[in-house]
């Protein structure tokens, strides 16, 4: 995806949802890397009671990585993160 420096500019503050629809927040930063001329990364704060904010507890400033990002547009998409579910037979199984 090919982003030019207007749209990066406009990506700031935009609300961010995941490919499955879950709310995430929106966009505080972008961060650029200017060795190789591309986005490298997109800062977000996790809005409370998100679904990035149940992963990550609500801080502010958690960066996706920009090969996340699926689509810009209105609103930014990114692939959905999956989670291991903390309450798994494998997880509770005890160590040998």
């Amino acid at each position: 995806m090919v982003v030019n420096e207007r749209e990066m500019t406009d990506m700031v503050g935009k609300d961010i949802f995941t490919d499955k629809g879950a709310y995430c927040g929106k966009i505080s930063d972008v961060e650029v890397d200017l060795t190789k001329f591309r986005v490298r990364a997109v800062v977000v704060d996790a809005a409370k009671g998100s679904y990035l904010a149940g992963i990550v507890g609500g801080r502010r400033g958690v960066i996706v990585p920009y090969p996340m990002v699926k689509a810009v547009n209105d609103v930014v998409l990114i692939k959905h993160i999956a989670t291991p579910a903390m309450d798994t037979p494998a997880m509770n199984k005890p160590v040998e």
